[in-house]
């Protein structure tokens, strides 16, 4: 059998950049610059809504400028993204002065800066990006590759501003209706995409490969899918008063928080399915030794090969198992005939795309980055999600004493919650503690993105409970 974990170091130099000295040292006149006006804006939103922010309001946007300012300096394109967001976000508030009725009759918002155009601009171009980085994988030109990154900033970009106008938008129908927009299916989607994205490209600049693009926006582009129906199923897009139970402060903390963990770990699962790919594409005489077949009973070069193509005609009949499941899932939902349509067409569609890549995957695996590099994005991004979904999962039971009495009351979606807590922390442990490596880590963290899946959508569709508000 192959080895699932390895003592050997790992030397991942060649796909990083040299490490930046210390934050203080690599700072320069931009990065002040950059500083000083996320403060300010932040300080000029702050004074103008005082009236409407309480004392911990007051802290969380303060925490939030700091914030802003930290993953800034921690990480430069990202202040490239923050400007454009603040110019676009201040141009719609300024095409709007203070009348939500100018969105239908300016230009400007009616096609492009109110809330539902920026979203649907925002899913054409994570559409547009993720076939331009399919496009990469097959004829692996820079100027390609360069495309779908900007593609992938540019989607990135229009929904955060999407996000920033729809909150704007809210104030301007009530003051008492105005809040932040996680606060139902639709809004925490959009957040989820944004989320997922940036983590990629953070990846994607940290570890200087492109290849994994096609495969983690697979998954934003089922969000988007999700996003266009329940726009027209639902009227989700439409801006309603917040419930009681969600009129609290604790909302701006613990679903921001929540959803980190959701899309790294989306991103973990989907490196996993790349990580997959790459192993059963991979001829055995190009295997490294770690997965190769072991050779206890001195089998001749032919029958450990035997062996090894079974082992992947059946793990490739488990990826297009699990692909299916991922994209079964809102089949489930409830609705009329047309959506009923709709997500059988997306289902067929998805089986499609499975398909295809288990059909490519010999050439998909030559393109792929080396299984070590694979293996470190895929840890990372569900250990940065483990400590925010450990902190979300916290902050819910502080809002839950503070909206219900209790701190936890095993409703449904809490008790999902856990599952999905408990599945990342066995599998962060197996790492530390035993060496987990390998295929069965990377299986484990894909069959994870289906728990995750249910955790977010299933829960809402099949159960009820505390957390029905959210439900389909």
């Amino acid at each position: 059998m192959h080895k699932t974990n390895t003592t050997t170091p790992i030397d991942l130099s060649r796909y990083t950049a040299d490490a930046p000295p210390a934050w203080w040292r690599h700072l320069n006149a931009m990065d002040v610059l950059y500083a000083l006006a996320t403060l300010g804006l932040f300080a000029y939103g702050g004074m103008k809504n005082r009236d409407l922010m309480d004392y911990y309001e007051v802290i969380i946007l303060m925490g939030g400028a700091l914030t802003a300012v930290a993953i800034g300096w921690f990480w430069r394109p990202l202040q490239i993204v923050f400007a454009c967001v603040a110019v676009l976000s201040l141009s719609a508030v300024a095409l709007y002065q203070g009348d939500l009725a100018r969105g239908e009759a300016v230009f400007g918002l009616k096609y492009m800066l109110a809330s539902q155009p920026a979203v649907m601009w925002m899913s054409v171009l994570f559409v547009l990006a993720t076939v331009m980085y399919w496009v990469n994988v097959f004829f692996d030109k820079p100027t390609l590759g360069w495309m779908a990154s900007r593609l992938a900033y540019a989607a990135l970009v229009l929904g955060s501003t999407a996000l920033m106008v729809r909150w704007h938008e809210s104030y301007l129908i009530a003051a008492d209706v105005g809040h932040i927009p996680v606060s139902n299916l639709y809004e925490v989607f959009i957040l989820f995409s944004l989320l997922t994205t940036a983590f990629y490209l953070y990846y994607e600049n940290h570890y200087q490969t492109k290849q994994l693009g096609p495969y983690v926006l697979l998954v934003v582009c089922m969000s988007v899918g999700f996003l266009l129906w329940y726009s027209v199923a639902r009227g989700a897009h439409e801006i309603k008063p917040l419930i009681p139970a969600l009129q609290s402060w604790w909302m701006k903390i613990h679903v921001p928080a929540n959803f980190i963990g959701y899309g790294t770990f989306s991103l973990a699962a989907m490196v996993a399915f790349a990580y997959l790919i790459k192993y059963v594409g991979t001829p055995y005489d190009a295997l490294p030794k770690a997965f190769r077949v072991s050779n206890t009973n001195e089998s001749s070069t032919e029958d450990l090969m035997s062996q090894y193509a079974r082992k992947t005609r059946v793990a490739t009949v488990v990826l297009w198992v699990l692909g299916a499941l991922l994209f079964a899932e809102p089949l489930m939902f409830r609705g009329v005939q047309f959506m009923a349509t709709y997500w059988a067409i997306y289902f067929a569609v998805g089986l499609v795309i499975i398909g295809a890549i288990l059909m490519a995957r010999r050439h998909l695996a030559s393109k792929l980055p080396d299984f070590e590099v694979l293996d470190d994005i895929m840890y990372k991004s569900i250990a940065v999600g483990f400590v925010f979904f450990t902190i979300a999962t916290i902050l819910g039971a502080l809002w839950a004493a503070d909206a219900w009495g209790k701190y936890w009351s095993w409703d449904p979606k809490e008790t999902w919650a856990l599952v999905v807590w408990l599945n990342y922390a066995a599998w962060l442990h197996l790492r530390l503690v035993a060496g987990l490596r390998g295929v069965f880590s990377a299986y484990w963290a894909l069959i994870g993105l289906v728990i995750t899946g249910f955790a977010f959508l299933g829960v809402n569709i099949f159960l009820s409970g505390l957390h029905s508000y959210g439900g389909l």
